[in-house]
């Protein structure tokens, strides 16, 4: 029994953090246009793990059973389309693999591997919106519903979108190779924005019953310590980008209670912050610092630093800069998230009356903003808001949390 449930903890784990990997070596011997062969022998390893593990038991090492599975499988199809070569190539005439070099799976390949596949994918043929969902599928393992999710957009037109960039993709004829430096400037604000956006998957999870994904928010991490590891990447932007993330992840231990119930930022035990991260998110705040550009990402970084400080003039720093932010890159979420800044500057009624001036929004983050606004101004108000946003949650965790201010706010009564 013991066995079986680190079997079914452990292939789950293994596949979000081992896929992207896996497939980004394998395409440098298939080729980009050929992904979709790269991809099956990833996921045939990942099943056969599966199977075998939960029959003889999960090995000593299983990442480098997989690379091993991965390996022999990929020396199987090699070995068999050099039987066909002649039939291969009359269908695939720009198919040329190097099936005569060893398949090897060392840390500098996979991490080179990586960085070229996900410059490779935010390719200028699609559009941008593209890009990131394609990345966020091949570089992360994202489901067509957790890209949905993140794009606030239904599945099937995700599942269109895929499509479309998949075979511009193969048109385009694009290889996975090292990248030019012209290359990589062009493609780089992609890059960051789909990493923002699986960080912020796992930093406030939309499509899982789990408010905190941490194994997301590593993975935005790592990949994003790839960009900062190289000198062509290793930009201004990437470094604020994350700074922004070690800030938010010093926090996610306080996050949520010991029964996954979300924890406002008020009442955070910051006992629980971890210091070594914030540490790590001033050093890279430090380093993005070069005078030359303030970005989004420069702004949130500030943001979530002083959210780390016990300054008493925090809040005002903090609403200074959303003041900033959203003239740099306007969104619903961040003139909320002024809104809540302006709360506690200037007060809860002021900060109605600047909700009131914006358009009213069928998210939860909006009806539990008013909730919370309202709760010392008018009760009755509070808790109409805050049903309306259990109504518009998909988080468990999330409604677990409007729930219990219901409640604490009828016992007021």
């Amino acid at each position: 029994m013991k066995n079986l449930q680190l079997h079914n903890e452990l292939v789950p784990h293994l596949f979000r953090q081992e896929y992207a990997k896996m497939t980004a070596v394998l395409c440098r011997h298939f080729g980009l246009r050929h992904i979709e062969i790269a991809e099956d022998i990833t996921s045939d390893t990942f099943l056969k793990a599966s199977e075998h593990w939960a029959i003889n038991g999960v090995p000593e090492n299983p990442t480098a059973w997989l690379y091993t599975v991965a390996k022999n499988k990929a020396k199987d199809y090699f070995k068999h389309i050099s039987i066909v070569e002649t039939h291969i190539e009359n269908h695939f005439p720009c198919y040329e693999p190097d099936y005569l070099n060893e398949i090897e799976f060392s840390n500098q390949l996979i991490s080179d591997s990586q960085l070229a596949m996900i410059f490779a994918v935010c390719n200028p043929a699609n559009s941008n919106e593209s890009q990131i969902a394609l990345a966020l599928q091949i570089l992360c393992g994202f489901s067509v519903e957790e890209i949905a999710n993140a794009f606030l957009s239904k599945r099937e037109a995700i599942k269109k979108r895929l499509q479309r960039a998949r075979n511009n993709l193969r048109d385009s004829g694009f290889q996975l190779k090292i990248l030019s430096k012209q290359q990589i400037q062009s493609r780089q604000h992609t890059v960051l924005k789909t990493l923002y956006l699986l960080f912020n998957e796992g930093y406030f999870s939309k499509s899982s019953n789990n408010f905190i994904r941490k194994e997301l928010c590593s993975e935005a991490i790592r990949l994003n310590l790839l960009l900062t590891g190289n000198s062509l990447t290793n930009t201004a932007e990437a470094n604020a980008l994350l700074a922004l993330m070690c800030f938010q992840s010093s926090r996610i231990e306080a996050r949520t209670n010991e029964n996954g119930e979300v924890i406002l930022f008020d009442e955070q035990d910051k006992n629980l912050w971890d210091t070594s991260l914030i540490e790590r998110g001033n050093y890279y705040l430090v380093n993005a610092t070069n005078g030359k550009e303030t970005s989004k990402y420069h702004l949130e970084a500030a943001i979530a630093y002083w959210h780390t400080t016990k300054k008493n003039d925090k809040w005002k720093n903090i609403l200074k800069l959303y003041n900033q932010l959203v003239l740099i890159e306007y969104s619903p979420i961040t003139s909320l998230n002024r809104v809540f800044a302006m709360a506690k500057v200037y007060g809860n009624a002021k900060a109605i009356a600047e909700v009131e001036k914006l358009k009213p929004m069928d998210v939860s983050y909006y009806h539990s903003l008013l909730g919370y606004l309202y709760e010392k101004i008018e009760v009755e108000k509070s808790i109409s808001h805050y049903k309306l946003a259990i109504s518009l949650s998909h988080s468990e965790s999330e409604k677990l949390s409007f729930k219990k201010k219901i409640k604490q706010l009828n016992g007021d009564k």
